[in-house]
Order: structure tokens, then C-alpha cells, then sequence
């Protein structure tokens, strides 16, 4: 198909689309003419459809229950006419049949039928029956419009298949594709199971600013704002991180938050610039309590959002049976390249490595983050199933405490599974002057020009002076586990309103 052939389709699927709105529009404005509102403002419904059904499923066929209900929902299907009509009724809960009789309709219903079109809401009113097919069905009474549409609704059976349309009308791909209520019925449990499993372990949720004068808590790039009641300059979160240690500091000894953070880099299938985190602190643990946590924490959603533990991506099957192996980065490593490295190793010898291995890097990176880099582009990839990943460079965890037997290397794991970082967590850092003398190293970075380096935060350094007990913290990608047990690839997919560009305009 040429251009401009593309564009003539256009143009008449515009023109037939600006057809159908003003035949809607004509409808809606006759009934108002007659006194009928066609934008009520409220609908006492006594019954929804998944209600009805839990009472009459059992019924036989052709039998009247003498119920009265009330009911309310989208109109997506109507057949039959003059003296008899059917049609569906769609609410949160399913749907159900509406049978309409012209010989028990009232006036007002009459008149509201003959100006229905799919998509509209309505309320009805009747007795609740089965027809003489069996079906469970409303005998109606009384009709009302609750608020007419005046777009059509995307053909049910070919759905809203173009995914640029589907993200920006969020709305419509929800009515239009059932995989897609699916996949955010799944986000909903599974959110509801991470808070759920919290709060029975005693944690309780707590919120931290999004708006901070400096964006800390991870290595990222944030994005900057300015106030002009205070007239300074802020950016949003990345992390809740340094904030919730203040709580633990402050005597609350397990506190989490279902945070928004937002990080301005990259977007792929795996990165939006606005996504949701879960983190949790725990006062008296270890990076070993994290694991347990994150374990528990990921098992309760995928048992609570989908009701098992094997899942299918792309063709590749992961399994989530516990326990999960924990295994040393280093290790694993050297399994890989086929020698043994170490964050003190000459930077030039770690770079020949990356060098051989295909992995870029920049001229400012020591050994550790090498390291860092072999394990994201050549380890990373390779996992299927879950594992702990433990044990990583002090230079790329300026928050985590460090090992006590080797203090270049950090109390830290990452929870992998099919390829990508899960969970990070790790024992925090709770010595005040080797976190100020971190903070130095990172504004260092700062000044050769790293975008990512933490900033030195002396608000939380000053809270360290106060005391941090022993403490042990997760942060877990609530969109990426929500991909795995959605079976969906592209963090888009569990995303209700993901960022996009503005749409063309002329």
C-alpha cells in the first residue's frame, strides 16, 4: 500500500468515524428532548452480574425467580427487535443477558431502547429469570441511560490490535482486549500480596517525598525540577532508600514503601523512565535476611496473582520452586571468562577482559565496575531460573556494607531471573564515616563527568551519627516481577498509562 493510499483509508475512517459520533449525538440529544437525562448523576444498583450468577446458576431452564434487581453496566451486544430483544450487559464483575419485552416495558424504557447504541451505560431494572434456553437473563422492566456513548467501541472480536493506540486510549484496550485485563487483574493481586505479606511480617508502609533535593538512594540519572514557592531546584526520586533508613533511625524497625520512582535514561522492554518499586528495611538483619524476604515476598505474588510457580515467556520456561540457589558473582565469573578477577586487580588486566568479551567501557571505571559490566553483558543473560547473585564490587554499591573479610567487596545480592535484575539488596552501610568517604568517592565520579554517581547526601550522614542498627534492605521491580507473572515481555504491557510521545498533530 502506497503513502497515499494509507493516508485516503485514513481519511475515510475519520469521516465514517465523525458519522457515527454525530448519529450519537443526535440520539442522545432527542432523549434529552424528552426529558430523559442522558448524564445522570448516581445508579443504586442492588446486584451485579457475578452476584446474580453465585444466587441462579443452578436454575433450569424457563424458570421466573421472582427477584427484583437492579443492575448497571455497559451495553456491548444487542440483537432481536420490535416485540422482543436481547441483550448483554457488561459490569467488573462478567456479564449477563437482558431480555426485553415490548409488552412490559415502561414508556421511558421504550424510548431509551430505541436510542441505545453499543457501549453505552445503562442501568436496567427486572426479575431475575432463565430463558427457555437455560440462560440466566433480566426480565426488564425499566431502562435508564447512565451515559451514552459517543465514540463506538473497537469491534470486540478483532480488539484494539495497533499498540500505539492501545497505551495511549488505556481505556479502550481494556474493553476491547481481554489479555489485557488479564495482565492487569495479575498487577493488582500481585501488589496487593507484596503489601499483604509486609504487613503480616510486622512492616508497616510509610511515604517518603518524591520531590528531594538531591535524588539518592541509587545510581541513576533523575529527573530536575524546580520550586518556585521555595525558589530552588529539586529532582524527583530514584529511590526511597536514603528516607526510609531515616525511619529505621528514627525507631520504626520495619517500614516499606510502594514507591513511584523515576529515573531519565533509557526505554526499552525492560526501562521506563516512570516505574514502580518496592523497598523494604528491616532493623537487627543481613543481606542473608534480604534473600529470605525477597523469596517469601516473591513466591506470596506469583502464588496470589495466578495460583502457581511455573511460568512461560518467549518460549522459555522458568520455575520458581524454592529455595533458590545463592551463588558467589566472582564465582560464577570466572567460570565464564575463565579467570579468576577481583575488584583489586589492575584495571588494565580487567579491561582486557571486558575487551575480549565484546563488553564496552569507559576510561574512568575501576575494576570493580568492570566486574559490574562483565556480569550485566555475559552472566546476566544467561539465567533462566531464579538465583541469588552475591557478592558485588564495593565501587558499584556505595550503600551496602562492606563484607567483613574482603572490604572491596559488598554484603549485596541481586535477585536474576530470565535474564534480568529482580531484587537488589543487601546489609546497609550504617558507619557514618565511611559513608561520608564513599559519598566523596562518588562526587568525584560526579566531576569526571558520571551521570549516575550517588551525590553526597549530608542529611543522611548526619542521620548515621544518630545511630542505624544492624539492617537489611530490599528493593524489589514490581513491573518486572508483574512481566514475569503476566508472561508479557515489554514493561509497557503492565504499565496502565506508560510515557509516550505526544501524538502528531495536522
Amino acid at each position: 500500500m502506497t503513502d497515499e493510499s494509507a493516508g485516503d483509508d485514513g481519511e475515510q475512517a475519520a469521516r465514517t468515524l465523525d458519522a457515527l459520533s454525530a448519529e450519537r449525538r443526535k440520539k442522545r440529544d432527542v432523549l434529552a428532548d424528552q426529558g430523559i437525562d442522558p448524564y445522570p448523576s448516581r445508579f443504586d444498583r442492588t446486584a451485579t452480574a457475578a452476584e446474580l450468577h453465585q444466587r441462579h446458576d443452578d436454575l433450569e431452564a424457563d424458570v421466573r425467580t421472582g427477584e427484583i434487581v437492579r443492575m448497571a453496566g455497559r451495553l456491548t451486544s444487542i440483537r432481536g427487535h420490535g416485540r422482543l430483544s436481547f441483550a448483554t450487559l457488561q459490569d467488573v464483575s462478567g456479564s449477563v443477558q437482558l431480555l426485553m419485552q415490548d409488552s412490559v416495558l415502561s414508556e421511558q424504557a421504550k424510548l431509551v431502547l430505541a436510542h441505545f447504541d453499543l457501549g453505552d451505560w445503562v442501568g436496567v431494572e427486572g426479575e431475575a429469570i432463565t430463558s427457555r434456553r437455560g440462560e440466566l437473563s433480566v426480565d426488564v422492566r425499566e431502562l435508564w441511560l447512565l451515559s451514552k456513548a459517543l465514540r463506538p467501541l473497537p469491534d470486540k472480536w478483532h480488539g484494539l490490535a495497533e499498540t500505539d493506540t492501545r497505551y495511549r486510549q488505556r481505556e479502550i484496550d481494556l474493553l476491547a482486549n481481554p489479555e489485557s485485563r488479564r495482565v492487569f487483574d495479575i498487577r493488582f493481586r500481585t501488589i496487593a500480596a507484596l503489601r499483604r505479606q509486609l504487613v503480616s511480617e510486622d512492616f508497616i508502609e510509610v511515604d517518603t517525598p518524591i520531590l528531594q533535593p538531591q535524588a539518592g538512594g541509587a545510581l541513576a540519572r533523575p529527573f530536575k525540577t524546580h520550586s518556585n514557592a521555595l525558589d530552588i531546584d529539586l529532582n524527583l526520586r530514584i529511590a526511597p532508600e536514603l528516607y526510609l533508613k531515616r525511619l529505621v533511625i528514627g525507631g520504626y524497625e520495619r517500614v516499606f514503601e510502594m514507591a513511584r520512582n523515576f529515573r531519565n535514561e533509557g526505554i526499552d522492554t525492560r526501562h521506563s523512565p516512570e516505574y514502580t518499586g518496592l523497598e523494604a528495611y528491616r532493623a537487627f538483619g543481613d543481606v542473608n535476611d534480604g534473600m529470605d524476604l525477597t523469596e517469601r515476598l516473591v513466591l506470596e505474588a506469583a502464588r496470589s496473582a495466578t495460583g502457581r510457580l511455573n511460568f512461560t515467556i518467549g518460549g522459555r520456561a522458568i520455575d520458581l520452586t524454592p529455595p533458590w540457589p545463592r551463588r558467589q558473582l566472582l564465582d560464577w565469573l570466572e567460570e565464564l571468562v575463565g579467570r579468576r578477577l577481583h575488584p583489586t586487580d589492575p584495571v588494565e588486566d580487567v579491561r582486557t577482559v571486558c575487551e575480549s568479551h565484546g563488553v564496552p567501557f569507559l576510561p574512568e571505571w575501576g575494576s570493580g565496575k568492570l566486574i559490574f559490566e562483565l556480569y550485566d553483558s555475559i552472566l546476566l543473560p544467561t539465567v533462566v531460573d531464579p538465583v541469588f547473585v552475591c557478592g558485588f564490587p564495593v565501587e558499584v554499591s556505595p550503600l551496602a556494607r562492606h563484607s567483613e573479610d574482603d572490604p572491596t567487596l559488598a554484603d549485596r545480592f541481586e535477585l536474576a531471573i530470565d535474564g534480568k535484575e529482580f531484587t537488589n539488596g543487601y546489609s546497609e552501610l550504617n558507619i557514618p564515616e565511611e559513608q561520608q568517604e564513599r559519598f566523596r568517592g562518588e562526587a568525584e565520579a560526579a566531576a569526571h563527568g558520571d551521570l549516575e554517581a550517588h551525590p553526597a547526601d549530608q542529611a543522611f550522614v548526619r542521620a548515621l551519627e544518630y545511630g542505624l542498627p544492624p539492617t537489611s534492605g530490599i528493593g524489589v521491580g514490581v513491573d518486572r516481577l508483574v512481566m514475569l507473572l503476566a508472561e508479557v515481555e515489554a514493561i509497557r504491557d503492565v504499565i496502565l498509562f506508560p510515557i509516550m510521545r505526544p501524538e502528531a498533530t495536522g
